[in-house]
């Protein structure tokens, strides 16, 4: 890639292949937990740290969820991907343990939802993900040259039962009872390059690796020295970032969708709900929320009794019926 990020596949596991029927007699078949066939390695520069760092993306056990070790620290700790241990920080998602901490988490927290990996141990050698292209696109790559293989635990996802919703001035986000994964995310900037944009759809692998996967990261530059001052954007670059100046795009090749950035916004709330510790069954809609909001989602969803129930996930009906042709 030409921000210097590389990966290379590392072999060597077994995964266990099993897929799980709730009740007998060819009953309805209940989806399977999945992680990673072989580890996987990148490496590149953290978006907001500028620090080159290398990451390995390896297999983890069944009910393990979504780890990431830092190997550059004494002792190697490790923190779990889970709302729990994230904090509010600007323009990422940031996870903690102690004094440790790791951010820019949302593109590789991302891409693991949308190709549906409940199962992952990230080790790292540095404080930040690094950010590759600015989308969720490199890691979807990485996962699928790993291989993805299933495991022997079903799968379960947190089903919403009642609406929740969290707000600000001029900006809002909730989630409510749906009976697959929607989003609806709405932007709207003074820059005609943006203008006002929403993204609506059902969100599965298919749909994810199309419409969303690709959409990067995006900044203007009016505002690029500011944020470097206050220790962010110090690894941004048109190599991984959209870049905006006034009501012009300067990355030479354009966009890749027409309404690029919405699409981004809603790649990253896909990885920030993640933090839930699985799939969620819902619909979720966004108006110019961010990160921050989103965890607060989470921990009001988390916090209302009866709001959310965590239950087996089905198999689509259209797997169903592949398997039984």
């Amino acid at each position: 890639m030409a921000d210097g990020s590389s990966f290379t596949a590392i072999t060597g596991f077994d995964g266990d292949v099993h897929r799980a029927f709730a009740g007998t007699g060819g009953g309805p078949s209940v989806q399977t937990q999945r992680t990673l066939k072989n580890a996987i390695h990148c490496s590149g520069i953290g978006l907001h740290s500028g620090l080159h760092v290398a990451m390995t993306l390896k297999p983890a056990e069944s009910d393990s969820g979504i780890v990431f070790r830092r190997v550059d620290l004494p002792g190697s700790p490790e923190i779990p991907a889970l709302w729990t241990h994230a904090i509010e920080t600007p323009l990422c998602t940031t996870i903690v343990t102690g004094d440790v901490k790791i951010a820019t988490i949302e593109h590789l927290l991302s891409a693991f939802a949308g190709l549906e990996i409940d199962n992952c141990l990230i080790e790292i050698d540095g404080p930040e993900v690094p950010a590759m292209d600015g989308s969720s696109a490199p890691f979807v790559f990485l996962i699928e040259c790993a291989g993805i293989v299933e495991q022997r635990a079903p799968r379960r996802g947190f089903r919403i039962l009642e609406a929740v919703e969290e707000s600000e001035p001029h900006r809002s986000c909730l989630v409510k009872p749906a009976e697959t994964f929607e989003m609806r995310f709405e932007i709207e900037f003074d820059s005609r390059a943006i203008g006002r944009q929403v993204f609506d759809s059902e969100i599965d692998p298919a749909v994810y690796k199309r419409d969303v996967s690709r959409a990067r990261t995006f900044g203007f530059l009016q505002e690029v020295e500011a944020l470097r001052q206050h220790g962010l954007a110090r690894g941004g670059s048109l190599e991984n970032a959209v870049v905006i100046d006034g009501d012009q795009i300067m990355n030479e090749g354009g966009l890749r969708y027409t309404d690029e950035f919405v699409r981004h916004k809603a790649l990253d709330c896909i990885g920030d709900l993640y933090l839930a510790g699985g799939p969620m069954i819902g619909r979720f809609e966004g108006i110019k929320a961010g990160h921050a909001l989103t965890l607060r989602l989470l921990k009001s969803l988390f916090a209302r009794e009866g709001a959310v129930v965590r239950e087996p996930l089905l198999a689509p009906v259209a797997a169903l019926q592949a398997e039984s042709a």
